[in-house]
């Protein structure tokens, strides 16, 4: 155990974020995600916990890419179905808290969504049950 550092961050999340570079991309799944399937690289569970404990852990430590315009992306809801996904009202505001600014926020079409989360440094499957919960962050660089 280390000082500072939430439990929902195991030592092997800690590593992967450590590990990525600029531009590099880690995927933060909800429970329905078929991320074991589109995990071409490495595959983080995060069984029992939910995408916004997640998400505010990962921010803490993650800078968001300012270099790109829009450093978050969302798997867009499918045209037709009626679900309004209220949990990315919160991803704005642990979005905001974290980055002190800020921070536009594209939607992706489903099968893209998975397309480049084949391409992703990581996954981090959770437990979450709210639809449409998945979430991909680009990493920034830490400026002096």
């Amino acid at each position: 155990m280390l000082k500072g550092i939430p439990t929902v961050i195991s030592p092997e999340l800690m590593k992967v974020m450590m590990e990525m570079g600029h531009g590099d991309e880690i995927v933060i799944s909800d429970g329905n995600f078929p991320a074991a399937s589109c995990a071409k690289n490495i595959l983080v569970r995060c069984d029992g916990h939910g995408v916004p404990e997640v998400l505010d852990a990962i921010l803490r430590f993650l800078p968001l890419d300012t270099y790109t315009e829009k450093p978050v992306s969302l798997m867009a809801v499918v045209p037709g179905d009626p679900v309004v996904p209220v949990i990315w009202e919160e991803y704005k505001k642990i979005i905001r808290k974290n980055e002190n600014r800020d921070i536009q926020i594209e939607q992706v079409e489903r099968f893209d969504f998975y397309e480049r989360t084949k391409k992703a440094f990581a996954i981090v499957a959770t437990s979450e049950r709210a639809q449409y919960a998945n979430v991909i962050l680009r990493k920034g660089v830490i400026k002096e």
